[in-house]
């Protein structure tokens, strides 16, 4: 119950930084009126849109329509927000869940064969492999696979989202970047795990290599890693933006990317609210899968 508090607190937090920001680093009126408007347009626009009214009366009638889940209205396509979004939302969570899973489904597999044989060839490529993924940008890897799957070999459909074939591009590319992490805390926490003494015990009492590994030794050293999914997850929902305009994809991203160079402001704060409270939730889901895995959690203070 703190926690569901303390997530409510941050979300409306969220909001109001998100708010005043909008109103303070873009004014809304020339941003709907547009760069040709004479200055008689842009006070009728403010007037209008009740943007001459004082900050706090307009965050208190945002914050009300929030309750009410009115998202408001895009001041360019003239369309609830809230409909623009839902259409776009499902391919930004598509491209998520597939880049997390290809991140996930690449970085235990080589964390526990590097904590298995430490300073190994197999734990340096590992190693050099997390080093590399780490450093180059995603939007250049997308660019890389373009040119490789899309231009030369003609495997790959190069932009768009129609069907699964267009994200498995912009999955490797996004995947990429949280795979280092992942495989260096999976490698670290597996190391950790295996020199415990329980682990020891069990060895003493003859159990089997993989029980050891799987039952007792991947269990607890993937805690923290599911912490570091729910973040990198968050991310990708909001941060596929650079990917989602490499690739041409019609997500949220792309979305958030055309309203801010037209200074859409509805859309620009609905979006960086959906992606704080992404955040908020999947912390807090985090929290509640550690504690269903290690039962000291539920019994601290």
């Amino acid at each position: 119950m703190r926690r569901l508090v303390v997530a409510v607190l941050v979300a409306l937090a969220v909001s109001m930084i998100t708010f005043v920001l909008s109103h303070v680093a873009v004014d809304p009126a020339l941003g709907v009126a547009g760069d040709s408007a004479t200055p008689e347009d842009i006070e009728a626009i403010r007037v209008q849109y009740g943007f001459d009214r004082p900050l706090v009366v307009q965050y208190a009638d945002y914050l009300g329509r929030l309750i009410t889940f009115d998202l408001g209205t895009s001041y360019l396509s003239n369309r609830p927000v809230a409909e623009l979004i839902g259409e776009r939302l499902p391919a930004t969570a598509l491209l998520a869940v597939m880049a997390i899973g290809f991140a996930l489904a690449l970085a235990i597999p080589l964390g526990v064969v590097a904590a298995l044989r430490p300073n190994s060839p197999i734990d340096r490529f590992a190693l050099f492999l997390a080093v590399t993924g780490q450093a180059i940008p995603n939007f250049w890897a997308g660019l890389l696979l373009i040119l490789l799957f899309g231009v030369q070999l003609r495997w790959l459909p190069i932009s768009g989202s129609d069907t699964l074939a267009h994200f498995v591009m912009p999955m490797i590319a996004l995947g990429s970047f949280a795979t280092p992490a992942l495989m260096r805390l999976t490698r670290a926490g597996m190391i950790e795990v295996l020199n415990a003494d329980y682990i020891r015990t069990a060895r003493a009492m003859g159990l089997s290599r993989l029980s050891i590994l799987f039952r007792w030794g991947l269990r607890n050293a993937l805690l923290p890693v599911i912490s570091l999914t729910a973040v990198q997850f968050g991310f990708m929902l909001g941060g596929s933006i650079v990917i989602e305009s490499v690739f041409a994809i019609q997500g949220i991203g792309y979305l958030a990317w055309q309203s801010m160079s037209r200074a859409d402001m509805p859309v620009i704060q609905a979006i960086v609210l959906l992606v704080s409270l992404a955040y908020i939730v999947l912390t807090l889901l985090a929290d509640l899968l550690n504690a269903a895995m290690d039962p000291r959690i539920r019994t601290k203070a």
